[in-house]
């Protein structure tokens, strides 16, 4: 809903005043708990604060939902790990889609509930599939015979659509169909995340990638190809949510909260959203551009979800970047998304070769280029300045979350 004039967000009340990153890898072998507690450690520090001054903690999913290696420790797991004194808690699936875990935590923050909070979100994905392929959601989760499966998955399964790439290789040929989408225009999501990732210590995939090895990889469903998905790890990402009077006491600039967008006024719905070259992202980019004077023109870097590379092509039309159809001759050819380009984009390598750290990657990755503090990879605004606005982007099926973060000044 829109603000009442003068009214000021809450979520502005918060700030991230810390993140940090376990070590990222296809197969580490390391317990779920273990990579968590590393990444909130170091999230902890980061801010300058001890376990003591943490009082909430917050995750996605939360219970440990999901298949093998999905979910994460829970937060009561975490919170007896770390010896944690909590004022406030929250873990959940459902919402504004991974980035819900910290719009909870912005807005406990505002209304008082917390002070500093623990956000985390923690895979094990690469370890949980062993030495076989990815399976699709709610296979291979263990049991004896076939699983029995209501709503919508009962009549996508008997078509063998187990998995969210099938649905979203809808979403993606619906935009060939209507708007001339080519597999080229999605290979550049891809190539320009391979070469952002070979400046990522951490990150999955580090070789180049050519167009042709692109085209000549092998289809997993139809247009999109083995590049196109992202590519399943262990890691954990955690970052500290906290007053924004904090601020002035960081070694750092503070990440600001600027806006948040949430809504979802469409189906919820994978196969029939009102508008299929659209989804959910339609809906969140919208409420979060009503909560903000600043527009798509003041956004310096952008951290876009890219399970599927589909998603980032339809959360750039989503997020006004470019107008509707046209994402992708925006990216075609790779200038206007690389790092020295009109909207730098997902600078880490994405997920697509940085690995599916589930979206909470994109978000550390934008506070890293907020602080100046990329390294060989960071983004150098038009007149030698750090960036100041970063858009950051979770989900895009029928379930998506958006955020605008900016540079606070020291």
């Amino acid at each position: 809903m829109s603000l009442r004039p003068g009214e000021e967000p809450l979520e502005r009340r918060a700030v991230i005043s810390g993140i940090g990153q376990s070590a990222v890898g296809r197969r580490l072998g390391r317990s779920d708990l273990e990579l968590t507690v590393e990444a909130a450690l170091e999230a902890i520090a980061d801010a300058g604060l001890t376990r003591d001054d943490i009082d909430g903690i917050s995750t996605y999913p939360g219970m440990g939902a999901g298949t093998p290696g999905f979910g994460g420790p829970t937060t009561p797991d975490v919170q007896d790990a770390l010896g944690l004194s909590l004022n406030w808690h929250d873990g959940g699936g459902e919402g504004p889609a991974q980035m819900r875990a910290v719009m909870a935590a912005a807005l406990a923050v505002a209304a008082g509930l917390a002070r500093h909070v623990l956000v985390y979100r923690t895979v094990s994905e690469g370890s949980a599939q062993g030495t076989g392929g990815r399976q699709g959601i709610g296979v291979g989760s263990g049991g004896g015979g076939a699983p029995r499966f209501g709503g919508f998955m009962q009549w996508s399964l008997p078509f063998g659509a187990a998995s969210a790439a099938n649905w979203l290789a809808m979403v993606a040929q619906r935009r060939v169909h209507e708007f001339g989408l080519t597999r080229e225009q999605l290979g550049q999501i891809a190539l320009n995340g391979r070469r952002n990732a070979a400046l990522n210590p951490k990150a999955v995939y580090r070789d180049p990638l050519s167009m042709e090895d692109y085209l000549a990889a092998r289809m997993i469903t139809t247009p999109l190809c083995l590049f196109d998905c992202d590519a399943p790890c262990d890691g954990s990402t955690a970052v500290i949510v906290s007053h924004r009077d904090v601020a002035g006491d960081l070694d750092h600039a503070a990440v600001h909260i600027n806006a948040l967008g949430t809504a979802l006024r469409g189906r919820p719905s994978w196969d029939q959203f009102d508008d299929m070259t659209t989804m959910a992202a339609r809906d969140a980019a919208a409420s979060m551009w009503e909560r903000t004077d600043l527009t798509p023109a003041d956004v310096d870097t952008a951290q876009l979800y890219d399970g599927f590379s589909v998603l980032t092509i339809v959360w750039l039309e989503a997020l006004g970047f470019c107008g509707r159809g046209e994402s992708g001759p925006f990216v075609a050819g790779g200038a206007n998304i690389a790092r020295d380009g009109l909207l730098p984009l997902n600078t880490a390598g994405g997920q697509l070769s940085g690995g599916r750290l589930h979206g909470f990657g994109l978000i550390h990755e934008a506070c890293v280029q907020l602080r100046g503090a990329g390294g060989e990879r960071q983004v150098v605004r038009p007149g030698g300045r750090v960036p100041e606005v970063a858009a950051v982007a979770n989900g895009g099926g029928p379930i998506a979350g958006t955020m605008l973060l900016t540079r606070g000044v020291r």
